[in-house]
């Protein structure tokens, strides 16, 4: 199984780099993962509508280079999913003979229409609302629990 995770933005904070990096390192068990990290468009201090999807498209062809296999944008629209859905979901994959499976996380401003189109599931972490760079590790942290859960493991009680 590979599982891609596309996002665009860097992150900024040692202790989120470490946290991500120990998801990562945990997953190497299971899967192969590989990481895009995107560069993000700049906008203006306060920028128009206009501004806002022309960058959101720019973004999305940065990110088409690079999804592949089942596609999970992530944006406020998506389901909710238990994390033993999630398992199941990313467990399904595989099963359908889909070897690789994407989680995209766009900018502050989302993903660009065509980007969530592309989805086989749209998710979403919760009706709250995340910084994006918290968002990348709790996403981590959920794809290592649905390994632990596919596998029976102790990490998932």
């Amino acid at each position: 199984m590979n599982i891609n995770l596309i996002v665009i933005g860097k992150l900024k904070e040692d202790y989120l780099r470490s946290a991500c990096g120990e998801y990562i390192k945990r997953l190497g068990r299971y899967c192969t993962f590989e990481l895009h990290e995107l560069d993000e468009c700049r906008l203006s201090e306060s920028p128009s509508d206009k501004e806002i999807a022309a960058a959101l498209k720019k973004e999305a062809e940065q990110i088409k280079k690079y999804a592949k296999g089942m596609i999970v944008p992530m944006c406020i629209e998506g389901k909710q999913l238990s994390s033993p859905e999630l398992s199941e979901k990313i467990t399904g994959a595989g099963v359908s003979g889909q070897s690789t499976v994407t989680f995209i996380i766009g900018s502050s401003f989302g993903l660009d229409p065509e980007i969530k189109d592309m989805g086989a599931i749209k998710l979403s972490m919760s009706k709250m609302t995340f910084p994006h760079q918290l968002a990348r590790v709790m996403l981590l942290e959920q794809i290592y629990r649905a390994f632990q859960i596919a596998e029976g493991g102790k990490y998932h009680k």
